[in-house]
């Protein structure tokens, strides 16, 4: 049975040495005098987001860091060399970015390594596999060095319907033609009944999976109101509360793209709605115009052949660069996935997102004044999946002051998400989802 560490002890006091050593080496300065160090790049601002799904870093700078990266084991570090960084206050404080809730990261330490390199040194709580990788300026952020922290072994979204009772959804086809409906129903009939039915009575054969994806997200902050509310805060408000109302219906069951303030690349959320094999897609965003006048809610759906409107090709642009503010390594994209995104046979899968996005808009029309009332359609990249009808709900228009001031309001939230909830309701009521296989037990 062993007993506490005797540090009088020769081989403890051993141990101790070459500890500290080890841990001078990391942060070693030449002998030479820093003093004729030349002007480097100054960094300027050190951003943290943790998150289950992944930690993130980044480290902006008036010009591009060069850099070399390794780990070190036990304890397990990462270690990053910036070679032309000058040492500054971001540098010296960058420790206090990080919370003891960080999933990855235990502590962060910056030092002089030698003139012209500062090393950057990261603790790590679990096994991880580093992304580093540096970004061009683009909108209000200077170069950037960004270190993704990803789990070594990473969720499976589909584990998440594991254990709730309710079936796990078959895995999404790698087909992108639409499969034929089977058992088509007399539709004078059917509208009928749907019409008359309650709307909290959803009859279908079985479990129905909503995909939500809250807009933007950690470094990719979307539109901000005058009144300094983050539309990526209000989306993953309205996500989280459409999920909760999903989860409790008996027959329907919500995967959140991103479930807390950190960024998630545009083809990644179709991904990973096709992976959980998803029925219904929802991107939820905030509005911003140039004019604060502009007002009221709007759904859009994908378009093959351009944009319905100016302001609908405008805002598709937009949010088309996510990608580009929220900082992704471009070369990892999976090529299948750039021919899905990219792919033409999805005539069907768009007529069917127009009939979801006008059930939508009749229930948001309810609790706000609607900005157009039809769907509108423009070249969105997070609804080119080709299987899934999908659409991206403009909630209200943030840079209205009378409207921002809505969105930061909880009722108004509630009351969006269970307008949502409803669209989707209708639109299943009129189309009910096709029989598929559950998942072979392994």
């Amino acid at each position: 049975m062993s007993g506490p560490l005797d540090h009088s002890s020769p081989d403890a006091q051993r141990r101790l040495i070459l500890q500290g050593a080890a841990a001078a080496l990391l942060f070693a300065v030449s002998p030479r005098s820093l003093a004729g160090t030349a002007a480097g790049s100054a960094v300027v601002a050190v951003r943290v987001w943790p998150a289950k799904a992944y930690t993130r870093i980044t480290l902006e700078s008036t010009a591009p860091l060069k850099f070399n990266q390794f780990t070190v084991p036990d304890p397990a570090r990462l270690v990053v060399d910036l070679e032309g960084a000058d040492w500054g206050k971001e540098l010296a404080d960058i420790a206090q970015r990080i919370g003891t809730d960080d999933p990855y990261v235990k502590t962060l330490r910056a030092g002089r390594f030698k003139p012209g390199v500062v090393r950057v040194v990261l603790d790590l709580k679990a096994e991880i596999k580093p992304q580093v990788f540096t970004l061009d300026p683009y909108g209000e952020y200077k170069h950037r060095l960004v270190i993704d922290l990803y789990p070594a072994k990473p969720e499976d979204p589909l584990l998440a319907f594991a254990g709730d009772g309710k079936d796990v959804p078959a895995p999404a086809i790698d087909k992108p033609e639409k499969t034929e409906k089977l058992a088509k129903i007399d539709k004078t009939d059917k509208d009928k009944k749907a019409e008359a039915a309650d709307k909290d009575k959803l009859d279908v054969a079985r479990l129905v999976t909503v995909v939500i994806d809250p807009g933007h997200g950690g470094e990719d902050p979307g539109a901000v109101g005058k009144g300094g509310t983050y539309e990526k805060t209000v989306t993953l408000a309205i996500g989280k509360k459409l999920k909760a109302l999903i989860d409790k219906q008996p027959n329907m069951r919500a995967v959140l793209t991103r479930d807390d303030d950190y960024f998630v690349p545009l083809g990644q959320r179709v991904a990973k709605a096709r992976k959980v094999g998803a029925d219904l897609f929802v991107s939820i965003h905030a509005d911003a115009f140039v004019k604060p006048q502009a007002r009221g809610s709007s759904v859009f759906a994908l378009s093959e052949n351009g944009a319905t409107s100016t302001a609908a090709k405008w805002l598709a642009q937009s949010q088309n660069e996510s990608d580009l503010i929220g900082g992704v390594k471009l070369d990892t994209r999976d090529p299948h996935l750039a021919k899905v995104l990219f792919d033409l046979t999805q005539t069907a899968t768009i007529n069917d997102s127009l009939k979801l996005g006008k059930a939508m808009l009749g229930e948001l029309g309810e609790i706000n004044r609607l900005h157009k009332p039809h769907v509108e359609q423009a070249g969105f990249a997070v609804l080119k999946a080709p299987d899934i009808p999908s659409v991206l709900v403009e909630t209200a228009f943030i840079s209205n002051p009378e409207e921002e001031k809505k969105l930061g309001d909880e009722a108004y939230q509630d009351k969006m998400a269970e307008a949502m909830l409803a669209g989707f309701k209708r639109y299943l009521s009129k189309n009910p989802p096709l029989a598929r296989n559950k998942l072979a037990s392994n």
